[in-house]
């Protein structure tokens, strides 16, 4: 059997935690930054994230992740918001972001177009297809699997 990575772990160990302090789970990463180990809680919330939310799910989870354990060595724990542009990874994270301008970087350039990256709005995502209006009102659909990165972009007006 598999053993489940510590990202998983995690999230599953403290997602209700931080439902509870206000917040949701918007993703976890266990990335290794010089010599030291970081576990990355990120939470969001439909009105933003303040710094006093952060300290408040990290006091809410540190003991949990003390008492279960579930990283070998040791880590430094980090909570913090997404921010305004932000990495869609999941499923999720993309449906959260419907209506949101994103720009998608393809692996490879369109074979329709030759363009290997798009900038518009999040309209809709079903069944692995994305879909985008892009800035001169064209609609763009984009299989997923062809998307190697997909992140919301700020415009100030």
């Amino acid at each position: 059997m598999k053993k489940p990575n510590v990202a998983a772990t995690v999230s599953a160990l403290i997602e209700k935690t931080v439902e509870e302090a206000g917040c949701r789970l918007w993703d976890v990463e266990y990335v290794k930054v010089g010599a030291e180990y970081h576990l990355i809680i990120t939470i969001d919330n439909d009105e933003g994230i303040t710094i006093e939310d952060c300290e408040r799910v990290h006091r809410a989870i540190d003991p949990i992740l003390d008492e279960a354990d579930p990283i070998e060595s040791s880590y430094r724990l980090e909570v913090s918001s997404p921010g305004i542009e932000r990495d869609l990874r999941t499923d999720a994270h993309i449906l959260a972001s419907i209506g949101e301008v994103v720009e998608a970087k393809l692996f490879a350039p369109d074979e329709e177009d030759g363009v290997k990256s798009y900038l518009g709005v999040l309209t809709a995502y079903e069944e692995g297809v994305l879909t985008l209006v892009l800035q001169n009102d064209s609609e763009k659909k984009l299989l997923r699997s062809a998307v190697s990165r997909l992140r919301t972009v700020f415009f100030q007006d």
